[in-house]
């Protein structure tokens, strides 16, 4: 697997508020960047997704992939890792992190994604990092509205 990229943002919203939008997989179109569409294929006991299939253009990046997701018991984050290739995607690791308390919430995003073509490694981190950054903005933006 490739180098982690991650990057944080504070958002005023406690971690469950902040945790129930993330947990929402079929809103990302609507606040995640490149994130084109969600399908969730299995849900877990606590009812948030398990697997999910996603569609997305971010830049360099642009195909459908599965995920398998795994939510902390306590509610500060959540994993995911691929299990269903895409034609461009080969591995993908990413998680969420939220840490604080009250009204501001620190959420680390870290994401690594391994391609199958030939990318400049320079390249692949500029899709990372704007995958990254969209996101964690798209995130604030929707849950300070």
């Amino acid at each position: 697997m490739a180098d982690r990229a991650s990057s944080s943002i504070t958002i005023r919203a406690d971690r469950d508020e902040i945790m129930a939008v993330i947990a929402d997989l079929p809103s990302y179109p609507e606040w995640a960047g490149g994130i084109r569409d969600v399908e969730v294929l299995e849900t877990g006991p606590d009812g948030r997704p398990a697997r999910a299939r996603l569609t997305i253009d971010a830049g360099p990046i642009k195909d459908t992939y599965g995920l398998a997701y795994t939510w902390d018991p306590d509610g500060d984050g959540v994993h995911w890792e691929l299990v269903e290739k895409g034609n461009v995607v080969s591995a993908l690791h990413g998680s969420y992190r939220l840490a604080g308390a009250g009204q501001h919430t620190e959420v680390t995003y870290e994401l690594a994604v391994d391609v199958r073509v030939p990318m400049i490694g320079l390249v692949k981190r500029k899709g990372e990092k704007m995958i990254i950054d969209s996101a964690l903005k798209g995130l604030k933006r929707y849950v300070e509205r």
